[in-house]
């Protein structure tokens, strides 16, 4: 008995945390989770009709292990990733200079730029709980006061560049099913099917941009740090819910 009680109670600290660590952090898991479901969903359907158009050729259909390691399940992939990351990577440089009146994703209209050191709590500035590398004055602060930009637009060269990789692999062997002859790697950069795949990416994502920019200044989402709160007047600017 005594034994069952002190299990129940190294049990229930355990629950307390775990509770704790998925309230605090239910964002990113539950994108995580959904992300990783539509990952799955896409390879499901994205094998069903690359097999309906190796039957329609004549050849024998793939497996799934087979497809999620070819070059046209990577391609499928990466296009979009790389649309995605440009988004953001856009988003977050253009918005430390350009100003959108009544926006919440937009600053004040009279901070457009890197504002001060003192704003921006780096250097002498930074507070005692500030990341050590805020205070640094050095390459250093250089670095990590604009990390987030940085690494977002290096996530999207690389997914860029996986997608021509992968991309004029995926098209040569459309083109040797045809008994066409394949191109360079050079060639598919400028070819209509690389920048078909590209655009159509792109346009979608800037669009989304510029409706949640310019529609977060009429409309509302009560409890969302998206919006502004719901009483604030259309014209206020850099101010968000919670």
């Amino acid at each position: 008995m005594s034994a069952a009680r002190e299990h129940g109670s190294d049990t229930a600290p355990s629950r307390h945390r775990l509770r704790r660590y998925v309230r605090h952090n239910s964002l990113g898991l539950f994108f995580m989770a959904t992300f990783l479901l539509a990952v799955a969903g896409q390879a499901v359907a994205g094998q069903a009709e690359f097999n309906d158009e190796l039957v329609a050729d004549g050849l024998a259909p793939v497996s799934f292990a087979a497809y999620v390691t070819s070059s046209d399940f990577a391609v499928d992939v990466t296009e979009n990733w790389q649309s995605e990351y440009l988004q953001f990577f856009l988003y977050i440089f253009c918005t430390v200079w350009l100003l959108q009146r009544g926006s919440p994703e937009s600053k004040e209209l009279d901070k457009a730029g890197t504002e001060s050191d003192e704003e921006q709590m780096v250097g002498e500035h930074a507070r005692s709980d500030s990341p050590r590398w805020a205070a640094d004055k050095g390459w250093r602060g250089v670095v990590f006061s604009r990390s987030l930009g940085l690494v977002m637009g290096g996530i999207f060269l690389l997914s860029w560049l996986t997608q021509s990789v992968t991309g004029v692999a995926a098209y040569n062997e459309q083109q040797l099913r045809q008994l066409q002859a394949p191109t360079t790697w050079v060639n598919y950069l400028s070819s209509a099917d690389f920048w078909n795949r590209t655009l159509q990416n792109w346009q979608s994502e800037l669009l989304a941009i510029a409706s949640m920019a310019v529609l977060a200044i009429y409309l509302r989402q009560r409890g969302s740090p998206e919006s502004k709160p719901v009483g604030a007047p259309h014209s206020a600017t850099d101010v968000e819910g919670g």
